[in-house]
């Protein structure tokens, strides 16, 4: 089949208007018939105030299932005939990928605290992929640091320096740390924007768990190079490296369901796309004009700095007049995704906040109609949960009121009557068609995937595959009551300003279930389901039949929770073929280099009583890790008497005393102030040891055995470079 290029340009209000015209008309007739039967149901026994709630949730909900499922539908047509020709990776010839690219972009991944072999070994595969493309020459890399843990701080800096050592990478990749993290991961491009933006014609914004092929990437910068009315373009990433069963789940659905459900959100989205934050390619410079994050009005939990910045800057880049696309059919960019419920539960108290803060701006002055929308689904995303909740414990009361009343349906005129319907054909036909809505994306992606034999070897067959289906079904059904509920109580302690935590996320391979951690976030849970099942059970025995799954998810929230993320289960798993994909049978030479990376690291041997404080130790202990810390802090001037002889204090006690004796926030001030630092390295090294504290007595014996250099995953190996002469 020949290309057929689009030209984004050229691209109409008209044509807009009409997919998304088309798109609503179609999601009101599915959502319509089941609409007009629960009112009717309710018709037919009398309205009360309890059945007008009860269908106005229900209205809600059934009206994002049909969106979700007439949006999996549109896709499927789509990819029926060869894809959208309305979609942005179409204006570039395939044939024109191995094309240079001339713009200078910069490749950012903004990082706090994270796991450093992992992000060090990923920039070093996105590097040498990006190298074999014959692309690098106008990209360079930034490592943007927010760590405030000394460990995490000081091994992201020597990493840094043996990756540049390693690839010859002097002046092409680069690591800054800030010295405050305001307003988290956009403040810290925010801030990169203003030291270096003007440098570079695009910013490639990634995740600290991000992996996007040279290719790839090379093919975002072409994409802007060819579309100079596009300000950001955003990839979909493929989620990989999952080891728990909840990760693999997450990857396998993804990857299954996804490829129908975007092209499906492209048909509508066109050039008023969303970003995500990661795996984005951004014109820097209406980006730094346009995208300067406000500040709301009041305090939490919906003023103050905005929280989930990605949303509000792909708004601001439209009203700016500039396109925001959705990079479908796009190969090479991948991400990691959490390991078990709890981390999973955690990301998402993470991001709620900042999507309620986006009621704020619903309404404010110049937004396009789609970024509305976005907003709007963006807080119905958790806002859902407490309302699913809600319909629920309606559906109870109605059914409690209607047995304890013994009342008879009485055969009102309705439109059932037109259809010789009794009351209870009628409530099970609803039953099985919402079912239908809920399962029918699912079934969308298996037609689709039947046009594509290739990818049903990838995916192992379609004995896996349907093996796949049911097994990651039947979980995420037992799942979805817990979210529920981890999603509800969050929004209340949002709503009674109780401080959302952005702690550390634990990506990757890691993020087994710990057990008393599990039993600790779900024993409530347990008692909930227990409660709720001895109470609809009294009510309804028919009700809580149908409720069963909801209830048997809740009263065994535990042992799922604990067991979908145990990376022994999933190992096991994996070896029988379940939950296979083609990025598993198939891997990119990224994937295989980064795997091949991780799982060949070796640790620096350490003492147990030296663990906690590592990082400072080997700033102040170790010559070379000194000279690197001290030389990229920055030069102060003359401190005031006060602050000179508070550090002077300080570092008297952290030689004498050891790094227990000093707070957490002393110790860093100390790893921040470049004068401290050199004074401690030659302090330490010419004070007799019998005036050191057994701390760096021990870090002395210690640093003497293990070698008199800093050993890093990018060591060489051969015992003949390991000499020192």
């Amino acid at each position: 089949m020949s290309f057929v290029r689009f030209d984004p340009a050229t691209l109409n209000h008209e044509e807009i208007a009409r997919r998304r015209h088309r798109l609503v008309a179609f999601v009101l007739l599915i959502a319509g018939p089941a609409i007009l039967t629960m009112a009717d149901l309710h018709w037919r026994t009398g309205y009360d105030g309890w059945k007008v709630a009860h269908l106005l949730l229900f209205i809600v909900l059934f009206g994002l299932v049909a969106l979700g499922a007439g949006q999996t539908v549109v896709g499927f047509f789509l990819r029926l005939r060869a894809g959208d020709p309305c979609r942005i990776t179409a204006s570039v010839n395939p044939g024109e990928a191995g094309e240079a690219v001339s713009a200078r972009t910069a490749v950012v991944m903004p990082i706090c605290n994270e796991e450093v072999g992992r992000v060090i070994e990923g920039v070093r595969v996105m590097y040498e992929s990006l190298l074999r493309s014959g692309k690098l020459a106008n990209f360079d890399f930034f490592l943007l640091s927010d760590s405030n843990d000394p460990n995490r701080w000081i091994e992201e800096e020597t990493a840094w320096l043996a990756l540049t050592q390693r690839l010859g990478a002097q002046g092409r990749i680069f690591y800054r740390k800030r010295s405050g993290g305001i307003n988290k991961k956009s403040g810290n491009l925010a801030d990169f924007c203003r030291r270096w933006g003007k440098h570079y014609v695009y910013m490639v914004v990634l995740d600290a768990d991000s992996i996007m092929t040279g290719d790839a990437i090379g093919r975002l910068a072409q994409l802007m190079d060819r579309n100079p009315q596009v300000g950001i373009i955003q990839g979909v990433p493929v989620l990989v490296n999952g080891e728990t069963i909840l990760a693999r789940l997450q990857q396998f659905a993804s990857r299954l369901y996804g490829p129908v459900s975007a092209a499906g959100l492209n048909y509508w989205q066109l050039n008023g796309a969303n970003y995500w934050g990661h795996n984005a390619i951004i014109r820097l410079a209406p980006f730094i004009r346009h995208c300067s994050l406000p500040e709301l009005p009041g305090d939490g939990p919906f003023g103050g700095r905005i929280m989930s910045h990605d949303y509000v800057e792909a708004a601001l880049m439209r009203r700016a007049g500039w396109d925001v696309w959705l990079a479908t059919e796009m190969d090479g960019n991948y991400e990691e995704c959490p390991g078990n419920l709890i981390e999973f539960a955690q990301r998402d108290r993470r991001w709620l906040q900042g999507n309620l803060q986006h009621a704020r701006l619903i309404a404010a002055k110049g937004f396009h109609a789609t970024n509305r929308m976005h907003f709007v689904l963006g807080i119905l995303a958790y806002a859902s949960s407490p309302l699913w909740l809600a319909f629920l414990v309606v559906s109870a009361v109605i059914s409690y009121r209607f047995g304890s009343t013994d009342v008879t349906v009485e055969p009102l005129p309705s439109f059932a009557d037109y259809v010789r319907w009794s009351y209870q054909t009628q409530a099970v036909c609803l039953f099985l068609f919402t079912l239908g809505m809920l399962f029918l994306p699912k079934a969308i992606a298996l037609l689709d995937l039947r046009r594509r034999r290739e990818e049903v070897a990838a995916f192992g067959g379609w004995g896996d595959v349907c093996g796949g289906v049911f097994l990651e079904t039947l979980v995420f059904t037992l799942l979805a009551p817990v979210l529920m509920l981890f999603h509800t109580t969050f929004i209340v302690l949002t709503i009674c300003r109780r401080k959302i935590s952005w702690g550390l996320q634990r990506r990757g391979r890691a993020g087994e279930s710990v057990l008393a951690e599990t039993v600790a976030a779900h024993w409530g849970h347990t008692i909930i389901g227990t409660l709720g099942a001895v109470i609809v059970t009294r009510i309804d025995p028919t009700l809580a039949l149908w409720m069963s799954p909801i209830l048997a998810g809740l009263v065994f929230s535990i042992p799922l929770s604990f067991l979908t993320g145990s990376l022994s289960l999933g190992g096991a798993l994996r070896r029988e073929g379940i939950f296979k994909t083609p990025e598993e049978s198939q891997p990119s030479p990224e994937l295989i280099e980064l795997g091949a990376a991780l799982a060949d690291r070796q640790s620096v041997p350490r003492l147990p009583e030296l663990e906690a404080n590592y990082g400072l130790l080997q700033a102040v202990l170790d010559p070379f890790v000194n000279a690197a810390h001290v030389s990229l802090l920055h030069a102060k001037d003359e401190l005031p008497v006060a602050s000179e002889e508070r550090f002077m204090g300080l570092r008297e006690t952290l030689l004498r005393k050891g790094p227990e004796a000093l707070s957490a926030q002393d110790r860093l001030a100390l790893l921040k102030d470049a004068d401290s630092m050199a004074l401690l390295h030659h302090e330490l090294w010419s004070s007799p040891a019998a005036k050191l504290a057994r701390w760096w007595q021990l870090a002395l014996q210690h640093y003497n055995v293990i070698a008199p250099a800093p050993e890093t995953a990018f060591s060489p190996k051969d015992e003949a470079a390991n000499v020192v002469t």
